[in-house]
C-alpha cells in the first residue's frame, strides 16, 4: 500500500516564509510552490491532458460538485477511478464542493445535517453531507480531497462567521471519521485537507486553525480568502493562520489569484495555489505574460507579428504571433481559446517555478518585487 502524501521542505527564505518543498503522492511527486490547473469537470477547458504535461503540471484540481452531478462519481468509481477516466496519471485534488453548493443561494437549505440544493442542470433535488461528499471524492480516487464546508460571504458579520465556523467544524470532524473508517478502494490511501475558516477576523481564524491542527492531518487548506476584501486583509489572515499551521505539512490557498497575490502568499508560507484566472480570463482574450498583461482584442496588437511572450513559456509563444492570436479570438475561433491558455497556464507554471528557484538561490524577495513591477504592468 502506498503511503498518502508527504511533504518535503527543502528550504525556505530567511527573510520571508517562502518555502521550497516537495510533495510525494501515490501519483509522484511535484516541486512546491505549485500552481494546479483547474480541471473543474476533470478537463481543463480546451486542453489534452498531455499539453497539461507538456508545460510541467504535476497535479490538477477538479471539482466533487460538478462530477457528483454528471457523469456521478459512482460511475466514475465504475471507471476506475478518476485517473483513469481522465488518462491523468499525475495527482489530482477534488474541492468538496461546498462552495458551489453555497453559491447557489435560495436553491439550497443548510442544516446540521448537511446541505439540500437544486441542480443547476436539471433542478433535481440533491443532498450534499459531509459524508457523501467525502465518500463521493473517495469514489473519484482523487490524491487529496477537500472536506465539507459552510462557505458564508466575505463580509459576514462576527456573529454569523461564528455560527458557520462552528458549523464547519463539525462537519470536519465527520469529513475525518468517514475517511478514516473507510478501506481505500483503489490500492492506496487518500488524504484530506481541512479548510480553515472564519472570514476576516483574527480570533476565528486562529481557532480554526488549532482545531485543523489538532486533527493531524498531512495538509491543511486555507479557504474563504479573495472574495471582496482587500488584498492587505487577505495578506493578514494567511500570516494568522501560517504561525499556528505546522511547518512540515503543506500549505494550499483556495481560489488564489492574481500572479501578485500568488507572490505575495508564497512569501507568507502558502505552497499551493488554484484559480481559474488564467484560463478563465485567457479564453476573454486577457494575456499574463513576463512583460506586463495583455488585451489581445486591442487594436493595437492587430499589426504586431511579434512572439506572444519573448521567454518563450510554452511552445505557442514560439508559434504564434499577437496578430494571429488577436485575429483568433476576434473571429471566434476556438484555437484561440487554446492558446490563451496554454500561453496562461505555462506562465503560471513558470511563474512559481521561479519563485522556487530564488527561494533555493537565496534572493527570493529582491526578484519577488521586481516580477511584481513587471508581470502587473498593463501594456
Amino acid at each position: 500500500m502506498k503511503p498518502a502524501i508527504t511533504y518535503e521542505l527543502i528550504k525556505q527564505c530567511p527573510h520571508t516564509g517562502a518555502r521550497a518543498g516537495r510533495i510525494h503522492t501515490p501519483h509522484g511527486s511535484f516541486d512546491t510552490p505549485i500552481f494546479m490547473p483547474v480541471g473543474t469537470q476533470a478537463s481543463v477547458k480546451t486542453l489534452a491532458p498531455e499539453e497539461l504535461k507538456e508545460m510541467g503540471a504535476g497535479i490538477i484540481l477538479s471539482n466533487n460538485y460538478h462530477l457528483f452531478l454528471r457523469p456521478g462519481s459512482k460511475l466514475v468509481k465504475e471507471a476506475g477511478g478518476l485517473h483513469k477516466f481522465m488518462n491523468w496519471d499525475r495527482a489530482i485534488l477534488t474541492d468538496s464542493g461546498g462552495f458551489q453548493v453555497f453559491s447557489l443561494g435560495d436553491l439550497r437549505k443548510i442544516s446540521e445535517e448537511g446541505v439540500t440544493f437544486r441542480s443547476h442542470i436539471d433542478g433535481s433535488k440533491k443532498f450534499l453531507s459531509p459524508e457523501i461528499a467525502t465518500q463521493s471524492q473517495m469514489d473519484l480516487g482523487a490524491d487529496i480531497i477537500m472536506a465539507f464546508d459552510e462557505c458564508p460571504p466575505g463580509q459576514s458579520e462576527y456573529g454569523y462567521a461564528k455560527n458557520s465556523l462552528e458549523l464547519t467544524q463539525r462537519w470536519l470532524e465527520r469529513c475525518v471519521n468517514r475517511l478514516d473508517s473507510t478501506e481505500p478502494l483503489y490500492g492506496y490511501h487518500q488524504s484530506l485537507f481541512p479548510i480553515v475558516k472564519g472570514c476576516t477576523f483574527r480570533d476565528l481564524r486562529e481557532k480554526a486553525a488549532e482545531h485543523a491542527v489538532a486533527l493531524d492531518r498531512e495538509g491543511y487548506a486555507i479557504g474563504g480568502l479573495a472574495v471582496g476584501e482587500e488584498a492587505e486583509v487577505m495578506y493578514e489572515m494567511i500570516q494568522v493562520v501560517n504561525r499556528i499551521l505546522p511547518q512540515d505539512k503543506p500549505r494550499y490557498l483556495m481560489g488564489v489569484g492574481t500572479p501578485e497575490n500568488i507572490l505575495e502568499a508564497i512569501s507568507l508560507g502558502v505552497d499551493m495555489f488554484d484559480c481559474v484566472m488564467p484560463t478563465r480570463n485567457g479564453r476573454n482574450g486577457m494575456l499574463f505574460t513576463t512583460e506586463g498583461v495583455i488585451n489581445i482584442k486591442n487594436k493595437k496588437w492587430e499589426k504586431d507579428f511579434s512572439r506572444i511572450d519573448p521567454a518563450g513559456l510554452s511552445f505557442v509563444d514560439d508559434d504564434y504571433s499577437k496578430a494571429y492570436l488577436r485575429h483568433l479570438i476576434k473571429a471566434d475561433e476556438i484555437l484561440g481559446l487554446q492558446i490563451c491558455s496554454i500561453h496562461n497556464l505555462s506562465f503560471y507554471l513558470w511563474l512559481v517555478r521561479e519563485a522556487r528557484k530564488h527561494i533555493l538561490e537565496g534572493d527570493f524577495v529582491t526578484w519577488k518585487e521586481s516580477t511584481i513591477k513587471k508581470v502587473t504592468r498593463r501594456l
